[in-house]
């Protein structure tokens, strides 16, 4: 493998073992990557671990003929989350791109929902974004400082449940809608340095949807719109070098569409130029929400 959109980039993905990361891992490399694969090889709920399924994908992504190593680090670990990255850059020289995409699901309605299923879900998905962000910003910064020129790159997994809500998940929900936001300032902050920072919403099925509606029936040999694989080609290309004047942006990729989500926007407005009266509000705030456009669905 010694051509490709990627030829040379040294690329993590985090959560890359299984499902829709296995699918980045393995494209990554077919377009000359050299690929961490950071996995703790848990369930989907986050319990248990094991280095076996990381482990198994770099060894298929060498015998491929490309270039990759396994890293079983928890990336909501600060020093983890450094390992991970200072294991790039020992392993292969450098990092030019950081995906994140580790995640676990604790789905329970908010009036049942516990402490520890909380701040699982929130440590996992917010806290494992910003952990290696921050480390492996800091080494493109230190690179720049140098008077070295970086073309990195870090794309983060959002969610439709963060962005649009879902029933069932406040918890995974305001952990994707927090990724959104810090994609979006994130962005803001590093273009200085050569970074751009985007995030993917990524739909398919996996074992983290299995139970969710995701499953279509699709003839054997027939392209499957539910393919994991099928979000690996934006990622990639973002992580590429041709996405160098793409940053701060939210993609989502589900069922073989692309779609750019246009952040908040402010709607209707009134601005009378005193001190509004409570008592007046009722009429004023009911005619603002008939001007507004009707929210989008989770399913498009």
């Amino acid at each position: 493998m010694t051509s490709g959109l990627c030829k040379g980039r040294v690329v993590i993905v985090t959560g890359g073992a299984r499902g829709i990361g296995r699918e980045h891992c393995l494209e990554f490399a077919r377009q000359g990557a050299k690929v961490v694969v950071n996995d703790l090889g848990g369930e989907r709920t986050g319990e248990g671990r094991s280095s076996e399924p990381a482990e198994a994908l770099a060894k298929e992504i060498r015998a491929m003929g490309g270039e990759a190593v396994a890293n079983g680090d928890d990336v909501s670990d600060w020093d983890g989350a450094k390992r991970m990255v200072d294991q790039a850059i020992s392993t292969f020289g450098g990092l030019d791109v950081l995906v994140s995409n580790a995640g676990i699901l604790r789905d329970r309605m908010l009036t049942n929902m516990t402490i520890d299923e909380w701040d699982a879900v929130i440590k996992v998905h917010l806290r494992g974004t910003f952990c290696p962000a921050h480390h492996a910003a800091n080494y493109w910064r230190a690179q720049v400082k140098e008077g070295k020129t970086v073309d990195a790159r870090i794309i983060n997994t959002t969610s439709v449940s963060g962005l649009l809500g879902n029933q069932g998940q406040c918890n995974y929900g305001a952990a994707k809608a927090g990724i959104a936001a810090f994609t979006i300032t994130s962005a803001m902050e590093l273009a200085r340095y050569g970074i751009t920072v985007n995030a993917i919403s990524p739909g398919a099925l996996t074992r983290m949807t299995e139970d969710l509606g995701y499953a279509v029936a699709v003839p054997e040999g027939e392209w499957n719109p539910r393919d994991p694989a099928n979000i690996a080609p934006v990622v990639v290309w973002l992580g590429s070098s041709e996405s160098k004047d793409v940053t701060g942006q939210v993609f989502e990729s589900t069922g073989g569409r692309l779609t750019v989500f246009e952040r908040w926007h402010r709607g209707p407005a009134i601005n009378p130029k005193r001190r509004f009266d409570p008592v007046e509000l009722g009429p004023i705030v009911k005619d603002l929400l008939s001007k507004t456009r009707p929210p989008d669905a989770i399913g498009g």
